[in-house]
């Protein structure tokens, strides 16, 4: 079970993978795979662009339930 704020509406890869315990590379493949997540881009200080994805809490419940934690 996975516990977080109830006013917390948007998670980050790095909060997603935390809380499920699925590693960042298969988080983002399952991610496209599946087609839960949005990637978001943000501007880096040097002028490229970088990708972060963002997660909503349904995408979570369904990461959550089922997919199991990375044992590497």
């Amino acid at each position: 079970m996975v516990t977080v704020k109830s006013s917390q509406k948007l998670f980050t890869d790095e909060e997603i993978s935390r809380l499920t315990g699925i590693c960042i590379d298969h988080l983002h493949g399952v991610a496209r795979s599946k087609h839960l997540g949005s990637i978001a881009r943000a501007a880096e200080a040097a002028g490229e662009q970088a990708e972060h994805w963002l997660f909503t809490i349904s995408d979570l419940s369904v990461l959550a339930a089922l997919f199991p934690r990375c044992e590497h």
